[in-house]
């Protein structure tokens, strides 16, 4: 006898299906057979009795390019049961990589020193974390923000056309190397000035090789339905195939049911277009943010001359960001600032309130103090409502993602914060299925794991299926649930109990082992 059976489970497969009693027989890495109840014989056998069987949970929208490579055992995805992540979203990622020194800015995660980043390219990014054997399967995007960083450095400004040329070659080659798709963060100070034309010049180039564009629109908050307009025109003239990143908008619960209206005509006007969100209650984002780019370039004497003169207060103020568009200093929150950590937790109207200077010179004072590792403090938006949420995860079409890091609360990263990271898909569950009965978990498994394998055409994943890949998550539905808090926000998940990653057994009996059986995807060219 060979293999691992899993014997006795409840299986909600991926597909939508109901659920049904039966036994998973997993050998080199596939689903090789699947049978009702006590036909299966294995060398290695997990008594899934009273559990919940379904297939490993895809994270769409991730952002653990960095964390990855610096401690791959990825935990806080893992105790969730998430067995692939998809990285480069939003404009933020590793690769490619031309600037090493303008890099760190479209980056999360604790930024190591410039001399770790010894790739360029996409595939020389992707072979070093295939070197780091990471836990979970990746697949990768290429970051519209890297793709500016290089060619248009610091400059909040249209590309040239020259420039604009060297970034679509940069693109394709980056696609070549194995990228699924492309990235932007159109909010963020390195992409605001992107033109919509030069967004589909670069669209084009995706559309060729069939890859998925995957758009943070432009705004977010008063503007949020004419940015997803532009998403949905950029589809329409070039065939992208779409998706929308956190699709709710930061305003009024009016904007998030025409904003689901938008993507549902467009999906009946023939437009290939999916979209997301994440599970937080609030926005989350570096506070670096708030300012424009050039504020920040050169040494650390040159950004603290430009932070301490007295004109900075009125450029921010007419500079447009996702920070200050919030519109109210009293739901902008600061967290995890290194050397303002008194303040952390509290509201820019409070933290104004004890300074006696308005938000604004508040947030400057925080990114002098914090000059020497600006990626740290962050920002939590306090725009949406749980009935907001619950109605955008009610859309059949809407997937789900963490919006966030893996993180592990030991070891090299033990220290590190991202909201959502440890909670993202168990807080769903536990919050929207079991408790609200908001989303059937029939409907649920499907969001987390059929739905986003079919959006990547990713045909043997997302499925317990014979044949498939044997990415697998049990757990004890009744007790599977999010550990973390906005205030203890890096406690591992409860409930999980065995997640096998290509058939290898990452998680057994609800503790992880010290085996890492991920894989980086590389895309093959669909046509």
């Amino acid at each position: 006898m060979t293999g691992i059976a899993l014997t006795n489970a409840t299986i909600l497969d991926g597909t939508g299906a109901s659920s049904y009693i039966g036994d998973v027989l997993v050998e080199a890495g596939r689903i090789t057979d699947i049978t009702s109840s006590g036909q299966v014989r294995a060398s290695t056998i997990l008594d899934c009795t009273g559990l919940l069987l379904t297939p490993g949970f895809i994270d769409i929208h991730s952002h653990s390019d960095l964390t990855l490579l610096l401690d791959p055992r990825a935990a806080s995805a893992i105790y969730q049961g998430v067995t692939l992540e998809v990285i480069g979203n939003c404009g933020h990622g590793c690769a490619p990589l031309q600037a090493p020194g303008l890099a760190r800015d479209a980056m999360y995660g604790p930024i190591p020193d410039e001399s770790f980043f010894t790739w360029s390219t996409m595939a020389g990014y992707l072979d070093q974390l295939e070197s780091a054997r990471p836990a979970v399967n990746v697949v990768a995007l290429v970051p519209n923000g890297q793709l500016r960083l290089s060619h248009v450095g610091p400059e909040q400004r249209a590309a040239t056309p020259a420039e604009l040329e060297a970034m679509a070659r940069e693109l394709a080659g980056a696609l070549d190397d194995g990228a699924f798709g492309f990235s932007t963060g159109l909010e963020y100070p390195r992409e605001r000035d992107a033109a919509t034309e030069e967004i589909d010049h670069l669209c084009r180039v995706v559309a060729s090789r069939r890859g998925l564009y995957a758009t943070h629109t432009r705004n977010r908050d008063r503007s949020a339905i004419a940015a997803i307009d532009e998403a949905i025109g950029t589809a329409r003239r070039t065939g992208v195939r779409l998706q929308i990143s956190h699709i709710t908008p930061r305003g009024p619960a009016s904007d998030t049911e025409l904003a689901l209206a938008r993507a549902g005509s467009a999906a009946s006007e023939g437009i290939d277009i999916g979209f997301d969100m994440h599970t937080r209650l609030f926005g989350y984002t570096h506070l670096k943010n708030l300012v424009p780019l050039g504020v920040l370039a050169g040494s650390r004497s040159d950004i603290l001359r430009r932070l301490a003169e007295p004109s900075t207060v009125e450029l921010v103020n007419s500079h447009p960001n996702l920070i200050s568009g919030v519109g109210d200093w009293s739901r902008v929150v600061l967290s995890d600032s290194a050397m303002s950590a008194e303040l952390n937790g509290q509201s820019f109207a409070e933290i104004a309130r004890q300074c006696g200077c308005s938000p604004i010179a508040a947030a400057i004072k925080i990114l002098m103090s914090d000059v020497d590792n600006l990626e740290r403090p962050m920002v939590l938006l306090k725009t949406y409502s749980e009935d907001v949420l619950r109605t955008t995860y009610q859309s059949s079409s809407c997937m789900i993602g963490s919006d966030a890091a893996t993180l592990a609360p030991d070891g090299i990263l033990a220290g590190a914060t991202f909201h959502g990271a440890y909670t993202w898909a168990s807080w769903f569950i536990r919050r929207m299925v079991r408790e609200l009965g908001a989303v059937t978990l029939t409907d649920a498994i499907y969001r987390l794991t059929g739905l986003p394998a079919q959006r990547l055409c990713l045909a043997d994943r997302g499925r317990i299926a014979v044949g498939c890949r044997a990415d697998i998550a049990v757990m004890d539905f009744k007790t599977y649930a999010d550990a973390g808090t906005v205030d203890t926000p890096s406690r591992l998940a409860t409930g999980m109990r065995h997640v096998l990653v290509n058939g290898v057994v990452t998680m057994l009996n609800g503790a992880q082992t010290n085996r890492r059986a991920g894989v980086v995807l590389r895309a093959s060219r669909l046509g």
